[in-house]
């Protein structure tokens, strides 16, 4: 690899807001909590207990001692750490208790946590125990050996209820144990930040500010744009750029480089809805949504893949030629020539060159995926949680900045409430936004409670809402609309994961996260709908929560060997939808979705290409994430024996095992990064939300533009499709105004 290695840079701190008021759980539920957290992430120590009570015995505890060491990177107390990291437990890391307060308290849906405190006391008394676990005893009461037994028994329960509990409660602490413990970074020899590149210098920023007041600011604009994301930023240059006032607003606050890379804890909670993560109404599948200025275009992995024509074709034959015209074609070109998205510069990771080498042992069709890095290239693995370098040409490196210099402005901090309208013969003709604004504190951060919050109205012609597909519907419902296809049709992008071993350290964290991709199965329907074989983050907090957890030993094991392996996504172009709602509670946003039957397939026919590509390269071990499945451990080769490659006897079982075992919910785990088609563009109000021209049916002035508007799935990562998208509807905006009239 060519790019020079850098000094370590240490990104300055982003405190997060104050933990949420009041009781999150009662101090009974919490001893019982942190007991089951001591359980997923124990304390191994051979040396405080009895050797009946051991959680593994003494062989094996030197056994697996051994192989951490052998993992460490060279240091003169290896194996000191070995044992400190074995006896580090949930309730002993610091930080952890407090992230799940932040877990429990903000981002946990009212229903759900009701649901865990029901299970939590239960286990509290003795007829809860007796029916949950068997035993009359307190579950905190038992010895780590039990508690271990019991959780192992829930998580091959015949019933769905204690299969997803031990699932659910698992990937929390897998989660916040990943992101807070002292110890696993030193074994990895995971840095704070990336040691290749440099600190870049990001555009200075001015937002508008508001004095303290009791009364509603009000202030008047052109165009105002409800978002800041990969839609948002390119509607924002181009009618600047044409002379119009526009005005760009937010909720999320801006980092600016020196933040960047933001730490792995504190970037679920700045960068990211919703804590880091939305989970589905029935968890069988969580989604990662940007909630940052910039939006997903801040904390995506630079992937700029352009339309594919067959989508194009589908969605011309669904009455909207624009998708196969010439001009979309030239949007999608403008879009790439501004980020100087090219292929020409990457240096592919271990993970990606695990993918090209496998691909094409195995001739299957493998290509690079161009990179919106500027011409540059840019060897960075951490840039899902935001790019410290400013080499991401993303909507805060490059559209929003263009904005700015073309006259825009911009309010962070601000939470769209409700879209004005007058009634103009029955037609909704815009007029505004209500929303509140709440300031940085006196230090400037997010962080303090010495905030300003003010009511603000803000009079505009032309409202662009680019919220992205999670809430550009619940923003159209809280202003009255009643189109029943508001959040419909949700399309996401269903990825599972795959996992490898290999003999020697991948430091898999370094280098372009996703720069190749093998295309070969993305038709398996003849319709266009199957799946595409991705690298995935290696970030420890990203891919160790979704590994399954088998024993407290088994995982601590997996974790500490994260330094040798790589990971994949079999990523699916959906067929059937889903739909987001806003909960009945609170208004935050819902997800009713499940994987299909079909898309489940797709996925794994993806993982047996993906365990194939792993074994031809090399893996010694390849292991799926659905619970029940056993990883394939690679035999030793016998001098003299013919190479059966994939055609290994004891392979093929595997493969057969997996087959069988399937994508069953809730032992399967899915998530997506890609969401569309909630406000989907289409010919009729009866069938969609958004005109042709991205015009919200049954209004005047009000339009739609980012992945939301999406007639269904783009089978690749949507950002280039959004802006293409988003830069002809803006352009349609400008010409209409510049013709004076009122829409």
């Amino acid at each position: 690899m060519s790019t020079q290695q850098m000094d370590f840079f240490a990104p300055l701190a982003s405190p997060l807001p104050p933990l949420p008021d009041g009781e999150v759980l009662s101090p009974s539920q919490w001893v019982t909590l942190m007991a089951i957290g001591d359980t997923i992430i124990p304390a191994i120590d051979i040396s405080f207990s009895s050797p009946e009570k051991r959680l593994v015995a003494e062989d094996e505890y030197d056994e697996a001692i051994g192989k951490i060491q052998s993992i460490i990177p060279a240091r003169n107390d290896m194996k000191e750490l070995a044992h400190t990291f074995l006896a580090e437990s949930a309730s002993k890391t610091p930080g952890l208790k407090e992230l799940l307060q932040r877990t429990f308290g903000d981002y946990v849906r009212p229903e759900a946590r009701k649901g865990i405190c029901t299970i939590l006391s239960a286990l509290d008394t003795r007829a809860g125990c007796l029916l949950l676990t068997g035993s009359t005893t307190s579950f905190h009461l038992q010895p780590a050996h039990v508690r271990q037994q019991i959780l192992q028994g829930w998580s091959q329960s015949y019933l769905p209820l204690l299969r997803g509990a031990v699932k659910g409660l698992g990937a929390i602490f897998k989660a916040t144990w990943t992101k807070t413990s002292p110890t696993l970074g030193q074994v990895l020899g995971f840095p704070r930040a990336p040691v290749h590149g440099k600190p870049g210098k990001g555009f200075e920023y001015s937002f508008i500010q508001f004095a303290p007041g009791p009364e509603p600011e009000t202030i008047e604009t052109d165009v105002l744009i409800v978002g800041s994301g990969c839609g948002a930023g390119i509607c924002a240059k181009n009618l600047a750029e044409a002379g119009h006032r526009v005005l760009v607003v937010d909720k999320a606050y801006h980092f600016d480089p020196a933040h960047l890379p933001m730490s792995e804890a504190d970037a679920g909670i700045h960068l990211f809805q919703n804590g880091g993560i939305e989970v589905s109404d029935d968890s069988s599948i969580s989604v990662i949504a940007g909630s940052a200025w910039g939006g997903g275009g801040t904390v995506n992995w630079s992937a700029s893949l352009q339309t594919q024509g067959f989508v194009r074709q589908e969605w011309a034959d669904m009455g909207l030629p624009f998708f196969t015209s010439s001009e979309f074609q030239t949007s999608l070109d403008r879009v790439c020539h501004r980020m100087g998205v090219s292929a020409d510069h990457i240096h592919h990771n271990k993970t990606n060159q695990v993918l090209l080498d496998g691909a094409r042992k195995l001739g299957y069709n493998v290509k690079p995926v161009p990179q919106n890095t500027g011409g540059k290239s840019h060897y960075c693995g951490y840039c899902t949680l935001g790019c410290g370098a400013a080499e991401k040409q993303g909507p805060v490196v490059s559209w929003l900045p263009d904005a700015e210099r073309a006259g825009a402005l911009f309010i962070e901090g601000f939470t769209a409430d409700k879209i004005l309208f007058d009634d103009l013969n029955g037609t909704k003709v815009v007029r505004g936004l209500k929303g509140t604004w709440q300031s940085r504190d006196s230090n400037g951060s997010v962080s303090g409670s010495d905030k300003i919050t003010r009511a603000v109205t803000i009079h505009a012609k032309r409202i662009i809402v680019s919220c992205g597909t999670l809430q550009s519907p619940l923003l159209l419902l809280r202003s009255g609309l009643t189109n029943p296809q508001i959040g419909r049709n949700l399309h996401l992008h269903p990825a599972n994961i795959m996992g490898a071993t290999f003999p020697t350290p991948t430091i898999p964290w370094e280098g372009a996260i996703l720069t190749a991709v093998v295309d070969s199965f993305q038709d398996l329907d003849g319709h266009g709908h199957g799946p595409k074989l991705e690298a995935t983050s290696m970030m420890p907090s990203w891919f160790l929560p979704l590994l399954p957890w088998n024993s407290g030993l088994d995982f601590k094991l997996r974790a500490a060997a994260h330094r040798n392996m790589t990971g994949f996504i079999s990523l699916v172009r959906d067929r059937d939808t889903g739909r987001v709602y806003p909960d009945p509670l609170d208004g935050r946003c819902r997800i009713a979705y499940s994987p299909s039957a079909l898309d489940r397939k797709h996925a794994l026919a993806g993982l047996e290409a993906l365990a194939k590509i792993c074994y031809v390269a090399g893996a010694t071990e390849i292991l799926t994430t659905t619970v029940g499945v056993p990883s394939f451990v690679r035999g030793d080769a016998v001098p003299g024996e013919d190479d059966h490659g994939i055609n290994d006897p004891r392979f093929v079982a595997w493969l057969a095992e997996v087959r069988r075992k399937g994508l069953p919910l809730p032992d399967a785990t899915f998530a997506s990064a890609h969401q569309m088609g909630t406000c989907r563009m289409g010919t009729s109000a009866k069938t969609s939300v958004v005109d042709p021209r991205g015009m919200v049916w049954g209004t005047e002035g009000l339009y739609v533009a980012d992945a939301s508007v999406f007639p269904s799935a783009s089978g690749v990562n949507p950002m280039v499709t959004n802006m293409a998208i988003s830069d002809w509807i803006s352009r349609g905006v400008g010409k209409g105004m510049r013709g004076g009239a009122r829409l």
